[in-house]
């Protein structure tokens, strides 16, 4: 493989038995940069950077100083708590989490209890949520930790059975003895306390042919709360005293409040319990969110200018390509093959709408908020009130959904300035208008490709990626990169490096160059799911395809000869294999393929696109039909192994249908200063009748090679491609444009706010 490693083995982790009531185990991992060589693959075409070191490798050697301050404790009722550094968006990495406990300590699944920790300074980069890095940077300080604590317990038993440990025996949160006498781990909490923090000596770990609970395809722990409502996501927070709030905002991105005309009356409104102008429009609290909404369509304010007034998406494009960095010109004597494709503004809201509930008094603050990056957003807001970042508190709270949007603190930054103005605490809400057009989208993109070759080979590949500045000024996750990406070029040089460590082809195509290249639109973007990858990755395989046909070969054929490694082929493979490449099929109904590496894991996918008239007009009830994805089949390579297949294979689907959305029909039109969309019934992400009839994932052998367990989340990137390519091959041309029906829908705005219900509200609560 192409991937530079670190042996775990000559990792130094420092562990600690901490002073407490029942058994606590600390373990830290000791900076060791110097182990480890970097492999690279014989192939024609020269690495690139991403080949050599990525993205997770990047995120996990800046979590290496403090990876992991953690503690795993055990409590006299015999279950075990962790408190999880990273933030639960429903990707499930708390159940994968627990599962690694379980495993290493010999407990029932059931008996570990996951929470999620408050903001912690001291960990400094290793506390941000991002870049499916969780279980790659944690794997391994949490076994460790675990073990440290099963063997303090099996200490304890020793001592009071007066016998040797090795004679001892751990099952299900059990010690026996050799004379079967059992000891649970609750009876043992206490008397494996340590009286003071000290060093101890890491255990061996116990083997992976012994795993009986890692590997093996689990429920996620919460999903009975799930699916009968019991779940608390973060809209759910019941904070005493905490009063209903909602904002008013500008029609533009970025306006401002330069006064409210009719304040007394709409103070005077049913429920009304406070009114204050923040930066980013005009705070209303009132008894129910109801009444809220009432008052936001009754206020009447003056505002000032936004930051991208006359924007739209005409004039964006314009200036992309007067901005792109030319490609170079094809090689002498050789054919070319280009193309440009334009990637439109993407929606990156949640289901769960953005909120947070913020008490602010008396000089200090308690903020309650999904946060993905906890160390900044304390820090701004900190700044923002005027404060010592230690007197802020800041919870974070499982969240219905992310694909990025948590990265930033916007709704507690937000809830935190209302309270401290309205001196009270708030449970501050964004309606689903708010999200559609002042939230983070992932930005407006062109992507240009020229790729030179002759009869017999691919001799040169250029790919330009042009686009609106991706936001990442959450820095590293905590205050200091934060603020690094402030300063000029600070920004671009950040999303420079995430493109470098994401990007590349998976070709042997000779030459290989691919950049990037943003221009400073003030467009409030972040890094929706998979950041770069899906525009990098559909753009490719639709070049893939078009060389594929001017040297005469098959789609799938050329792929696999020209796959850069053993392990793209065999992805390849298996899903031609799944999907019965070469198959006939009637006309306006195609079928493409296309791979990805990323996170340390190989994907390929085939999909099938029916174009037939039938289906593209096939009538829905209220809805939007089209191009329907009918069938996908998906294979995978993890890294060493996998935690949970069952949530791999989740996360899997999930990028398959998000794929579906991004490739047909998840776009924004912006005009002037404004996407137009004002909710999901308007932006049309994936529907179920537009989800495919059939989708068959294959999570093959691991790559032991690859060190790491596997992630899923780059899936949504091969899924494009492979959607994107069958709908060339049904419709007969290459698409240019994403998503693809962004024209055809039709639509009729949304006001900016909810229209007024045909009855008033009576002081409902409701949400949007």
């Amino acid at each position: 493989m192409a991937f530079g490693h670190r042996d775990v083995g000559r990792r130094r982790f420092l562990a600690y038995m901490i002073a407490a009531p029942t058994l606590a185990v600390g373990v830290k991992l000791g900076v060791d940069l110097a182990g480890g060589d970097t492999a690279s693959a014989a192939i024609p075409a020269p690495p690139q950077p991403a080949d050599l070191y990525d993205l997770t490798d990047a995120l996990t050697d800046a979590a290496r100083p403090t990876a992991n301050l953690i503690t795993v404790v055990v409590n006299e009722d015999g279950t075990v708590s962790f408190d999880l550094p990273r933030a639960e968006v429903g990707q499930g990495i708390t159940t994968a989490v627990a599962m690694i406990i379980a495993e290493e300590m010999d407990v029932p699944l059931d008996k570990v209890t996951i929470t999620l920790a408050d903001a912690r300074p001291e960990l400094v980069f290793n506390q941000l949520t991002g870049g499916s890095n969780t279980i790659h940077a944690m794997y391994t300080p949490i076994r460790v930790a675990a073990a440290i604590a099963k063997g303090a317990l099996l200490d304890a038993a020793a001592a009071i059975l007066q016998e040797n440990r090795e004679r001892l025996t751990s099952r299900a949160g059990l010690v026996t003895g050799p004379a079967g006498t059992v000891l649970s781990y609750g009876e043992l909490a206490r008397a494996a306390a340590a009286t003071e923090t000290r060093a101890v000596e890491a255990p061996a770990l116990k083997p992976a042919s012994e795993f009986t609970i890692v590997g093996t395809s689990q429920t996620r722990v919460d999903a009975y709360d799930i699916v009968t409502g019991r779940k608390q996501f973060a809209m759910d927070l019941d904070v005493p005293g905490a009063i209903p709030t909602m904002v008013c905002r500008p029609p533009t991105i970025g306006g401002t409040v330069k006064g409210v005309r009719n304040e007394d009356k709409v103070r005077s409104m049913p429920g009304v319990v406070d009114i204050a102008v923040i930066r980013t429009g005009v705070a209303v609290a009132a008894e129910t969110f109801g009444q809220c909404i009432d008052v936001v369509r009754a206020l009447d304010v003056e505002w000032g200018p936004g930051v991208v007034d006359g924007e739209s998406d005409d004039t964006v494009i314009e200036k992309l390509r007067a901005a792109a960095i030319p490609l170079p010109p094809g090689l002498p004597g050789a054919k070319v093959v280009e193309n440009e494709f334009v990637f439109a503004f993407r929606s990156g809201s949640p289901l769960e709408t953005n909120c947070a509930v913020a008490d602010v008094r008396d000089g200090k603050a308690e903020v309650w908020y999904g946060a993905k990056v906890p160390i900044t957003a304390q820090a701004e807001i900190a700044l923002l009130l005027g404060i010592p970042q230690t007197a802020v508190t800041l919870h974070v709270v499982q969240s219905g959904g992310s694909f990025g949007r948590h990265l930033f603190p916007d709704a507690a930054l937000e809830a935190a300035e209302a309270s401290q103005k309205m001196g009270r605490v708030v449970k501050l809400m964004w309606h689903r208008t708010d999200d559609s057009r002042h939230g983070r989208t992932h930005p407006m993109t062109t992507v240009n490709i020229r790729a030179s070759h002759n009869d017999e080979a691919v001799l040169a590949y250029h790919q330009h990626h042009t686009s609106v500045e991706t936001d990442t000024y959450h820095g590293l996750g905590e205050a200091i990169s934060a603020q690094a990406t402030k300063l000029p070029p600070g920004n671009y040089t950040v999303a420079q490096s995430l493109f470098l460590l994401a990007a590349k082809t998976s070709y042997n195509f000779g030459v290989t160059n691919q950049l990037l290249h943003e221009i400073p639109l003030q467009f409030p973007t972040s890094s929706v799911r998979n950041v770069y990858s899906p525009d990098v990755r559909v753009a490719q395989e639709l070049i893939v395809d078009q060389l594929a046909e001017a040297m005469g070969e098959d789609r799938y054929g050329f792929r696999r000869a020209y796959a850069k490694n053993e392990h793209l082929r065999k992805v390849l493979e298996r899903v031609a294999e799944m999907g019965d490449w070469g198959r006939s099929v009637p006309d306006g109904v195609g079928y493409g393929i296309a791979v990805h590496d990323e996170y340390k894991q190989i994907m390929a996918c085939m999909a099938e696109v029916d174009a037939r008239p039938e289906t593209v007009k096939r009538e829905i009830r209220n809805g939007k039909t089209g191009p329907r994805v009918t069938k996908v089949w998906y294979a995978t390579i993890p890294g060493s192994l996998v935690v949970n297949p069952r949530g791999m294979e989740a996360q899997l689907m999930g990028g398959i249908t998000d794929a579906v959305g991004l490739v047909f029909t998840a776009g924004l039109h912006v005009k002037d200063g404004i996407p137009l969309e004002g909710s999901w019934d308007d932006y049309f992400y994936t529907r179920q009748w537009n989800v495919p009839e059939t989708i068959e994932i294959d999570i093959m052998d691991p790559d032991p090679a690859l060190e790491v367990p596997g992630a899923g989340e780059a899936g949504v990137a091969a899924a494009c491609g492979a959607i994107a390519s069958a709908y060339a091959a049904a419709v007969g041309r290459i698409p240019t444009f994403f998503p693809i029906l962004h024209d055809e829908l039709g639509f009729e705005p949304k006001p900016l706010v909810p229209p007024v219900p045909e009855s008033p509200t009576n002081g409902l609560d409701f949400t949007f």
